[in-house]
């Protein structure tokens, strides 16, 4: 039977794909969030062209590129020295006479723009869906399933401490790593994996510093101490800049060291009144993912299922691939093309992605930015190094050292090709 209505729980990027995907599809969605509007905080800003495809298919890309931009690719680069030289870089495709711009290997090009502006697009365009509502301000205080209506129910409180029970064929947990979704199906302390015993701090600045380097958009920082991430996030000069910090600190000591880190990592050893600091977002980093994607009327997606560091843009790009793909299990489901039991197969394929992809790949993005002495063990030990350089040179084989390494082929090709 067609579906009545599908229930996505949280507004943040997956919520809104999802939700936008499948009214798209005439499939009504009742979009529930427990803050009263979208997150600012600063987060993921870069898109690959896997997300750009998803993108496309809910008609938001263009207005995706008009508000972003296509960066000309990614570094990886030594801090040592005034021109903190670059190592190796993968580019962007670049258009030349003759391509055809609306190609799928120009369309569907690395786009940035942060995040918050990508969900301001969204929630414009879900909007806009005669089959799609947004309920802010409601929280998920419980859930169960109605086994003779074969309906799955969410009991929501507003603002006013007033509460409803909302219905729905499906429920999809899309409400970020503190999922209350997840928490009432696996309970408070179960999500399997484990925390760094490092963490990161994420801030947005403004630096006329960065004009007088040779900086790429996007960057990585080899350095055992001073590992980071430099990448222009909006055409004005916003810059993101996201660097490692040892674990266990409280925010208001991460605070106190930023301006002496700021001064370690940036061109020019900047001072404070040297730069304006828009965002400083300390996370701590983790490597999680779940058992079960799917408990009987009851789904997760994206960081409410699976969590990975950021180094690689591997968990918005596979948070985003969940929703591509549930919207069309769900989809198959509503047209009678598929059986309920495809979501069992979401399950499985979704969580062995996970497993053999995006958890060991992200693991090796972020630890190669701080397990070499110096950007000279970078060169002569790291796989991406060397199969990069092959890439560009491929008349000269180099020798690469360590175990062979599959993987780093399979993170180049969905990162950056």
């Amino acid at each position: 039977m067609a579906l009545d209505k599908v229930i996505v729980v949280g507004a943040g990027p997956s919520g809104l794909l999802l939700t936008l995907l499948l009214s798209r599809a005439s499939i009504p969605v009742e979009l529930i969030e427990q803050t009263e509007g979208l997150d600012t905080n600063p987060r993921a800003s870069h898109y690959s062209p896997e997300s750009c495809r998803e993108f496309d298919r809910a008609g938001i890309l263009d207005d995706v590129r008009e508000a972003g931009f296509i960066p000309d690719g990614v570094s990886w680069r030594r801090l040592e020295g005034e021109d903190k030289s670059r190592l190796i870089k993968i580019t962007n495709p670049a258009l030349k006479p003759g391509d055809d711009p609306e190609s799928a290997a120009f369309r569907h090009r690395m786009v940035c723009l942060p995040l918050h502006k990508l969900g301001k697009i969204l929630e414009t365009h879900v909007k806009s869906q005669g089959t799609a509502e947004i309920k802010y301000g409601r929280k998920v205080v419980e859930i169960g399933e109605d086994a003779d209506k074969g309906k799955a129910w969410v009991k929501v409180e507003k603002a006013d401490g007033s509460t409803e029970i909302r219905e729905a064929d499906y429920v999809v947990g899309c409400d970020g790593a503190n999922s209350i979704i997840r928490r009432k199906l696996f309970g408070d302390s179960v999500y399997p994996g484990y925390t760094w015993d490092k963490q990161i701090v994420a801030t947005n600045i403004y630096y006329d510093g960065f004009k007088d380097v040779d900086f790429d958009d996007s960057q990585f920082f080899v350095h055992p101490e001073h590992w980071h991430m430099v990448a222009r996030i909006q055409p004005d000069g916003l810059y993101r800049v996201t660097y490692g910090e040892i674990g266990g600190l409280t925010y208001d000591q991460l605070k106190e060291r930023q301006p002496a880190k700021f001064q370690a990592i940036l061109p020019g050893n900047p001072t404070p009144e040297k730069y304006q600091l828009v965002n400083f977002s300390p996370y701590k980093v983790h490597q999680r993912c779940v058992d079960r994607m799917r408990v009987g009327r009851f789904l997760l997606a994206a960081d409410a299922a699976h969590l990975c560091n950021p180094f690689g843009g591997m968990g918005l790009t596979g948070g985003i691939a969940d929703v591509g793909s549930l919207y069309d299990s769900l989809r198959g489901i509503d047209n009678k093309k598929a059986e309920d039991s495809i979501l069992d197969k979401y399950d499985e394929v979704r969580r062995r992605i996970w497993h053999e992809v995006i958890n060991p790949i992200s693991t090796e993005n972020m630890q190669r930015l701080f397990q070499y002495q110096n950007a000279n063990e970078f060169v002569d030990k790291d796989p991406l190094y060397k199969l990069v350089r092959e890439m560009q040179n491929p008349d000269k084989k180099l020798e690469r050292g360590g175990p062979p390494n599959a993987s780093v082929t399979v993170s180049q090709r969905l990162l950056w090709s």
